[in-house]
């Protein structure tokens, strides 16, 4: 019980670690680009200073890396698209949207696992339309393209959360990651000559952006992807999917707290995210009815990638 009680302790600090990802996207001047660009290059090189990684990339199948490889560039999708809308709106608005991961998932996760598909999950997706029918009603117009990006960068978090959970037992986390993350970084500079923005998005950052981008890649991404695997030992994928809900609503909470971006919001909005996190408590719950609560489930979070029980 003294283990159970750290490791849920260690998540709920691994969540709020993930719910500064907002935070620190607002505060960072650069583009979402060269942001992200940066952000997995950084966690990119510490992973290939490890011994292991390079064992597991030396015993992983050629077919296998690619198909880690084409995940990572979902990956670097969903996190180019969230920190665009969080540059066109704000950290409350993007953590909403990744809110409704779990929503697109109850539709994506079937068609990629190839198994029926479940009525009760569409009655996620009919119960979350009117949230976000708030959350849009709550926002500045000027605001809404930031939701149009947002809810397609949950899209992409549902499909490779759904690809990452066939393939996730088939190799080591670290390396996965390496893999996804180094190939999502090459993505993104193939990918940038065809945006519009100047040549020297990929040029060092200032020294407030160096540190920012620092505490993104290592303390809000290496650091609780290691304590969530050790946490893992000891909960169920159940309980942990449970607390790592809660990352929409401490990205909402430090929000406000930080930037104080309850002026910008009004009650609508903060309405919609109650029906919408709701929602995604309830998609859990439909599982375990489902499955009953000793089958082991695959978890896959907006940070992690590829966190599993």
């Amino acid at each position: 019980m003294q283990a159970t009680h750290r490791a849920r302790l260690q998540i709920h600090f691994c969540v709020l670690l993930w719910g500064f990802t907002a935070i620190l996207g607002k505060l960072i001047s650069l583009p979402a680009l060269p942001l992200v660009w940066w952000r997995m290059l950084l966690v990119t090189l510490a992973l290939l200073l490890m011994p292991r990684v390079w064992r597991g990339l030396h015993a992983m199948p050629a077919r296998l890396r690619w198909a880690y490889a084409g995940i990572g560039v979902l990956v670097s999708l969903h996190w180019l698209t969230f920190y665009a809308a969080i540059k066109l709106a704000n950290a409350s608005v993007g953590a909403t949207c990744i809110a409704l991961g779990p929503v697109f998932l109850a539709f994506v996760e079937p068609w990629i696992a190839k198994r029926r598909f479940d009525p009760r999950e569409l009655l996620i997706g009919v119960a979350v339309v009117p949230g976000v029918a708030m959350v849009v009603g709550g926002v500045p117009t000027d605001m809404r393209l930031g939701i149009a990006v947002g809810v397609l960068s949950a899209l992409f978090v549902a499909l490779f959360g759904s690809l990452n959970k066939r393939l996730v037992e088939h190799g080591d986390p670290l390396t996965v990651t390496c893999i996804e993350l180094g190939t999502g970084t090459i993505f993104l500079t193939l990918l940038a000559p065809l945006l519009p923005h100047t040549g020297s998005a990929f040029l060092p950052p200032d020294a407030h952006d160096s540190v920012l981008l620092l505490a993104l890649a290592f303390g809000c991404t290496l650091l609780p992807f290691t304590l969530a695997l050790v946490a893992l030992r000891h909960m169920s994928a159940f309980g942990t999917q449970m607390v790592t809900n809660l990352e929409p609503v401490y990205a909402i909470v430090l929000a406000m707290l930080l930037l104080g971006e309850q002026r910008q919001l009004d009650g609508w909005f903060y309405a919609g995210v109650a029906v919408i996190l709701a929602a995604v408590f309830t998609h859990p719950l439909l599982h375990r009815v489902r499955r009953g609560p000793r089958q082991t489930e695959l978890l896959g979070t907006t940070e992690s990638h590829n966190m599993v029980d």
